[in-house]
């Protein structure tokens, strides 16, 4: 019977963003009459127990505060390894992580951040410290598109949500200049049309201008301007987070100031939307 309860993990580091996190995944999970599960990891066995300890107050206020089902986790090893692991051993469907935005996330995670998303098999979703409202759902899902090769993946994730939530996708093409690369932005965005189109899925086309800043940066203000609730991105190069990720541009997808989350997932591994959204 435990296998059938939907599960999100949060990686808890006993800090306001970690908090925020639970608020984020404790929404996802009571929409699917889930569980949480919060994940601390230490470097000794002496600190299990007390860690366990201050983590189960946390989890005591929060099952109070939500009304979702809170469990914990205390494991001895490194984050970079054992936050994907967990949730591959408790079948999560989601982790939930915090960051304190660019400069947070520059010191806490730091290029380690490729390691812990790049061994986990279970999507991401990285929140920053802005509190998701009582009524907050994913209502407005952006999904960039440009010539690179995971759109449908990409689709994959967005339409799985998109059904659960009865959400609103917009989809934010890029523009090119070079002809090869138009033609293969162009197949990409018909193929995304195409397949938002069979699933009786709402959408529309927005496209980035060329000469008003790169693709990043439009994305960013473009959901910002929409109020978006999820930005759905894809690693696109094996064992790394989007090309430079922790570089300038990439850099403000995740910790755009704006605080939208953002759903990270590694094109490497397959992703079954049927048996992680109930689609």
């Amino acid at each position: 019977m435990d296998k059938e309860i939907y599960k999100v993990l949060v990686p808890h580091d006993f800090t306001p963003v970690a908090d925020c996190a639970i608020s984020h995944a404790a929404q996802v999970a009571k929409s699917y009459n889930g569980d949480v599960y919060l994940l601390h990891v230490v470097s000794k066995q002496k600190e299990v127990e007390p860690t366990r300890e201050k983590l189960k107050e946390i989890a005591l206020k929060a099952e109070n505060r939500y009304g979702v089902n809170m469990h914990v986790v205390v494991r001895i090893g490194s984050i970079f390894e054992d936050i994907g692991d967990v949730a591959s051993e408790i079948s999560a469907g989601y982790i939930v992580m915090g960051t304190h935005g660019a400069r947070g996330m520059q010191k806490i995670l730091g290029s380690h951040a490729i390691k812990v998303i790049s061994h986990s098999k279970v999507p991401f979703i990285v929140v920053q410290e802005k509190e998701p409202s009582a009524t907050d759902t994913y209502d407005d899902i952006v999904v960039p598109i440009d010539h690179a090769d995971v759109t449908k993946q990409k689709l994959k994730i967005a339409a799985s949500i998109a059904k659960h939530f009865k959400s609103r996708i917009h989809i934010f093409a890029d523009s090119e200049s070079d002809e090869f690369l138009k033609k293969k932005l162009n197949q990409e965005l018909s193929f995304a049309k195409k397949y938002f189109d069979e699933k009786n899925l709402p959408y529309e086309i927005d496209r980035a201008v060329e000469g008003s800043g790169n693709f990043k940066k439009q994305l960013v203000r473009y959901a910002a301007k929409m109020d978006a609730d999820l930005i759905v991105i894809v690693n696109t190069q094996e064992g790394a987070l989007l090309p430079d990720f922790f570089g300038s541009d990439e850099q403000e997808v995740i910790a755009n100031d704006a605080e939208i989350p953002v759903l990270i997932t590694n094109p490497t591994h397959e992703f079954v939307a049927s048996s992680v959204f109930g689609t």
